[in-house]
């Protein structure tokens, strides 16, 4: 299996994915991110963005091990380490050790003993630059986020290579998952590097959407299943998406209200034509009272698409 995206979205599906009997397991990670400890580091040290990166680590790795606590640790304060996880310090101090980002990635993985492979799409220090909706130029992925659906995005420097080992785990990759995330600002930024769409589009592999649970206010307000999907087609025409897989459940009342009062509300399973779409009971409500795939759960549906295919 390879995994495409960024945020949580990514890390939760590794954290069920992980359990499978999968003969191999790489997540490929956007390196856009420049808001909180991620944009602090990068401002300072111009490498990309270790915040997802270290994410998806940390979701691979065996949960009860004290460095894996240790990677995840965020230090409290307003002082110069404040905000900043330990994990993300130690892939910068590695990145200058090697003198490569990538390597650095693939060093942490080694230190955390996790679950399959861990790879940035690309070593460049890039950056997600985009047009908002009334035609003003927005940079960065926080600010993209906010905007507005955009009218497009693109990356800073546009030809950012992937890396030789994402194009060929995708060329081999027997199932690729795109999401659940972010759709501007995790998965699409993917697509955007050099190579990894025609890398997709050579791949035999069995082609799942991962539909995000809600909208997410200001990047997709009002987007329904069939928005999701043509954007990725906008970026990556190529790209036939063989199934999509999608939430079945309600939302809690009290949740959903809640949600849409901050902007959201359920993806809505309409507009989509020319692919399957199969609808599962996925839903989780953490105790905090936020939306999330359930990562067994998610991850047995995607195993049972690929045994039903096989």
């Amino acid at each position: 299996m390879v995994a495409l995206g960024g945020g949580t979205g990514l890390a939760t599906l590794l954290k069920g994915a992980k359990t499978l009997p999968l003969a191999s397991l790489t997540a490929v990670v956007t390196v856009t991110d420049d808001g909180g400890s991620s944009g602090r580091l990068r401002q300072e040290f111009g490498v990309p963005a270790p915040g997802d990166v270290r994410n998806c680590l940390v979701a691979l790795a065996e949960d009860e091990e004290l460095l894996t606590r240790l990677f995840a640790f965020r230090f409290p304060g307003e002082g110069p380490t404040g905000g900043h996880s330990l994990g993300n310090l130690f892939m910068i101090a590695l990145t200058h050790l090697t003198g490569d980002f990538s390597q650095a990635v693939r060093l942490a993985g080694e230190v955390l003993r996790v679950r399959g492979m861990v790879l940035p799409t690309t070593h460049a220090n890039v950056h997600l630059v985009g047009e908002s909706a009334d035609g003003r130029m927005v940079v960065g992925e926080t600010a993209i986020s906010t905007s507005g659906p955009p009218r497009r995005v693109a990356l800073s420097p546009a030809d950012a290579p992937a890396l030789p080992e994402v194009l060929a785990a995708l060329r081999q990759a027997q199932l690729v998952v795109l999401g659940p995330g972010s759709l501007f600002t995790s998965i699409i930024p993917n697509l955007l590097v050099r190579g990894v769409v025609q890398a997709l589009a050579e791949s035999r592999a069995l082609k799942v959407y991962v539909a995000n649970l809600v909208t997410q206010p200001g990047e997709t307000t009002g987007f329904s299943l069939g928005d999701h999907l043509q954007a990725l087609k906008t970026y990556a025409p190529s790209l036939q998406v063989d199934v999509v897989l999608a939430n079945s459940e309600p939302l809690p009342p009290e949740v959903a209200a809640r949600y849409r009062a901050a902007g959201a509300e359920p993806v809505a399973l309409e507009g989509v034509s020319g692919v399957r779409v199969e609808a599962r009971k996925l839903l989780k409500v953490t105790p905090e009272g936020t939306v999330r795939h359930d990562p067994k759960r998610l991850a047995q549906a995607l195993w049972e698409l690929w045994e039903a295919r096989a």
